[in-house]
């Protein structure tokens, strides 16, 4: 029922190029594993303080802030720790029948009770709430292992350290939006209403906001890491990306705070609106992120909760536009709500100038987190400056010879690595984001001599019976697990890394020679 896959050989190659994924190249280095035990802390700081928090309000008799706390904490684990362990059995389930059919009978029951262990040490795992955990742990072993392996073990530990990064960010992602947002404003929100602050509340209420931050960049690196058509992003703006987030999270979070302690029905009924208003925003969009389409309207209500607190992009072209939508309405919003408190909160247990700070409070953070968005993206941002008169980063840009045509464009197979492009480039799209027209053009002093270019004929490519999907989405042979273990098992097998081809719309039918179903 997946996508067709076939496995061409060398010598039978296509001119097809659109849609060309190329396997990842760049080495695994120090400062990716130093990131990924942070990421770790980050996991263990927000679970263990919210279980702490959980259990002082239990030991002190308030018991509705005890269940509220540890209702936020294990519903959503639970959740997130039933769909990494059905990945698991999916994987799990895909790798025994094809060790099956390569095994012989004699072989067989030595086997079997290695995959029973292997069964009861991931069903262990997960029932203690540890899968995350133990994903972090195989995403730094993975990659580790990248860098002292042998070149071509090499690809294929990076190829499976780059899926396990994608499994553990989408699963962090929906974790931090169903625990931490919610704690995050529930333990501001109790604060609000005592008037003063715990160090345990304030530990809590950090480490959620924290969390919430770290996994919107962290996710923002992870996909861009994973295409080969985008620039990867640095570690420095990833960081930017993180203040951010925080500064914004938090001034929403805030408001959302004071706004509860006073109208806690009208609350409700603001934040179920807003999300309403936000899914179908992001359905009419037509996002294409899922392999079927009722995956993908579970996908877009998941992203509508996202957009309760902060911007997340789910689509490719023109996101300043919708970015700018989206912050003119948090901006309101976030005005409207605390100026409703600040109209109606207890001057009994809040003096005015409390009340004062808070209000500065929640605007300057918002402020200082719009601050560093333009940081970002006039600055740090993969494909250049993204403001200004030529959005795009192309004040300063080279323009390239055009490169000779070749007869035997139409029967080689596409190159090995491609330059990475931005978005504007692959669409054509006039009035893109990252589309632009170079102010000043760099032409090269003579044209290089047209030289007949020779048919590749190493490595094998991997064609798949789907369009490639677009930017900020994943490719399908990260999102679709049956492709994804063929495509390591091939990997692993082959002598030189495949190369993965979608198809491209309007192309026509191929009968190659050499060609072998999957």
């Amino acid at each position: 029922g997946g996508p067709a896959v076939r496995l061409e050989s060398p010598e039978g190659g296509s001119g097809r190029r659109a849609g060309v994924a190329v396997p990842p190249t760049r080495r695994y280095r120090l400062r990716d594993g130093c990131w990924v035990l942070c990421a770790l802390l980050v996991c263990f700081a927000d679970g263990a303080s919210d279980l702490w928090l959980a259990a002082h309000y239990y030991v002190r008799g308030q018991r509705w802030w005890f269940g509220l706390t540890l209702l936020f904490v294990l519903l959503p684990s639970l959740v997130v720790q039933l769909l990494s362990f059905r990945w698991f059995v999916y994987d799990f389930a895909i790798s025994t029948k094809d060790s099956a059919a390569s095994t012989k009978d004699s072989a067989r029951g030595p086997r079997g009770c290695c995959r029973l262990c292997v069964w009861l040490l991931q069903g262990l795992i997960h029932l203690l709430q540890l899968g995350q955990v133990w994903r972090y742990l195989r995403t730094l072993y993975l990659g580790l292992q990248s860098r002292w392996q042998a070149e071509h073990r090499r690809r294929h530990f990076y190829w499976r350290m780059m899926f396990e990064s994608a499994d553990i960010s989408m699963l962090r992602l929906l974790e931090t939006f169903l625990k931490s947002a919610p704690q995050l404003v529930l333990q501001l929100s109790i604060m609000v209403q005592q008037n003063s602050i715990e160090p345990l509340q304030g530990l809590s209420a950090s480490a959620s906001l924290v969390s919430l931050a770290w996994m919107i960049a962290s996710y923002q690196k992870v996909l861009r890491d994973s295409r080969e058509d985008k620039m990867p992003m640095s570690y420095k703006g990833a960081v930017v990306q993180i203040l951010w987030h925080l500064f914004t999270i938090a001034a929403r979070a805030i408001a959302f705070a004071l706004f509860a302690s006073v109208f806690q029905l009208y609350f409700g009924i603001f934040i179920v609106t807003h999300w309403c208003i936000m899914t179908f925003w992001i359905i009419q969009g037509e996002t294409d992120f899922c392999m079927s389409k009722w995956e993908e309207i579970i996908y877009n209500m998941v992203v509508g909760i996202i957009y309760i607190f902060c911007w997340f992009n789910v689509k490719e072209g023109r996101s300043r536009y919708r970015m700018c939508i989206y912050y003119i309405i948090t901006l309101s919003e976030n005005a409207a709500l605390t100026i409703l408190w600040f109209l109606y909160y207890d001057r009994k247990t809040t003096s005015d100038f409390d009340a004062l700070i808070l209000v500065c409070v929640v605007s300057s953070s918002f402020a200082l987190g719009i601050f560093f968005m333009f940081i970002y993206y006039c600055l740090l941002h993969p494909n250049g400056p993204m403001f200004g008169p030529h959005a795009g980063g192309c004040i300063f840009r080279q323009q390239p010879a055009p490169a000779p045509a070749s007869p035997t464009d139409a029967v080689t197979s596409p190159p090995r690595s491609l330059p990475r492009t931005t978005g504007g480039e692959r669409e054509g799209a006039p009035g893109e984001r990252d589309s632009c027209v170079p102010v000043f053009q760099v032409r090269p002093c003579a044209p290089p001599a047209p030289a007949a270019r020779a048919p590749r004929t190493e490595g094998p490519v991997i064609r798949i019976d789907l369009p490639r999907k677009k930017y900020p989405a994943w490719d399908a042979h990260f999102i679709d697990r049956r492709l994804r273990k063929t495509i390591l098992a091939l990997e692993y097998a082959s002598p030189t890394t495949p190369r993965l081809q979608y198809r491209t719309a309007g192309a026509p039918q191929e009968v190659l020679e050499y060609e072998t179903t999957v």
